[in-house]
């Protein structure tokens, strides 16, 4: 295994390599991991956007019209919102938040503290030398004296071509927003069926888009399988910390993208102050720490090991 550094645009990239896979992650961009790339199979899973360049974009900065792609995560909440008399802005702090790193042990360690809700955030990547797994693990700690209700959010934007299906265990499913979304019927659907469509199934570049909670998961599992039934984007993590799953996909509705997001998500509904109300988000009093652990797994189908809960 290599760990190497490199520069893009004034940006430091490190990029983990081995005979399965090449993964690169950004700090300076929040801890955006970049690209995944499977080297038997000379396949890149993630979806990049290639009428963007790398660049560090700063706190209130519009999310959607710097959509770079990657692996984000969303912290402490999604849409601009005052959560606990603090007013966050879009997508949260961390995707603007240039973080430190340093490498030991064959793994990178990248870490920094979100000012505005005043949560240290820290997560270490490393991969396994003989399958295309990658592990990361999590600390994230409430240094102020207050409660923080927030939400947390994976957000992995995949290659994707018509016909890949996603698979999750959820049982059930619901329209985020009509506004992106292909679908009308707003109300709770056994997952993937609504309105006489299969919503798992992957359609062409039709300018459409779609965007749905998913829930009542049995497995916490959230994958992206290949038409051919070949290749699969799977992560794995502990449902006790992201319950719910959001899917938002454009097939070429939102900005001309034709990509998919998968997200485990620790919250539902989109606001935090609704799912507060809910108790349906992250809760960490003052002082208290959460730790947890996510596994991504970017190779052949054949070679997956399925998790077991």
């Amino acid at each position: 295994m290599i760990i190497s550094t490199d520069k893009k645009n004034g940006i430091e990239i490190l990029t983990i390599k081995n005979d399965q896979l090449s993964l690169s992650i950004a700090p300076e961009l929040g801890g955006k991991i970049i690209s995944i790339f499977n080297i038997p199979l000379q396949k890149e899973f993630l979806w990049i956007n290639k009428n963007l360049s790398l660049k560090i974009n700063q706190p209130g900065d519009d999310y959607d019209s710097n959509f770079l792609g990657g692996i984000d995560e969303l912290i402490p909440n999604d849409i601009p919102e005052t959560i606990d008399h603090i007013s966050y802005p879009d997508h949260g702090e961390l995707w603007t938040c240039v973080l430190n790193h340093k490498i030991s042990n064959e793994k990178i360690h990248v870490y920094g503290h979100l000012p505005l809700s005043g949560l240290d955030y820290e997560k270490t990547i490393w991969t396994d030398e003989s399958s295309p797994v990658i592990h990361i693990s999590y600390k994230i700690k409430n240094t102020t004296q207050s409660q923080r209700n927030f939400l947390w959010k994976l957000h992995a934007a995949l290659n994707v071509e018509a016909g890949d299906k996603i698979i999750t265990n959820a049982k059930h499913g619901k329209v985020v927003d009509p506004q992106y979304s292909r679908f009308t019927d707003t109300n709770e659907f056994d997952w993937p069926m609504i309105e006489g469509i299969n919503a798992s199934i992957i359609p062409p570049n039709n300018n459409s888009m779609d965007f749905f909670y998913l829930y009542d998961i049995s497995i916490a599992e959230m994958q992206l399988l290949s038409k051919d039934d070949k290749t699969l984007f799977s992560y794995s993590y502990d449902k006790k910390i992201f319950p719910y799953e959001w899917y938002f996909a454009s097939y070429g509705g939102f900005l001309n993208h034709y990509t998919v997001i998968l997200e485990p998500c620790s919250a539902m509904p989109i606001s935090v102050s609704e799912a507060k109300q809910k108790k349906q988000c992250t809760i960490l009093n003052a002082g208290e720490e959460l730790t947890t652990s996510v596994k991504i797994f970017a190779g052949e189908k054949k070679n997956y090991i399925p998790s077991h809960e």
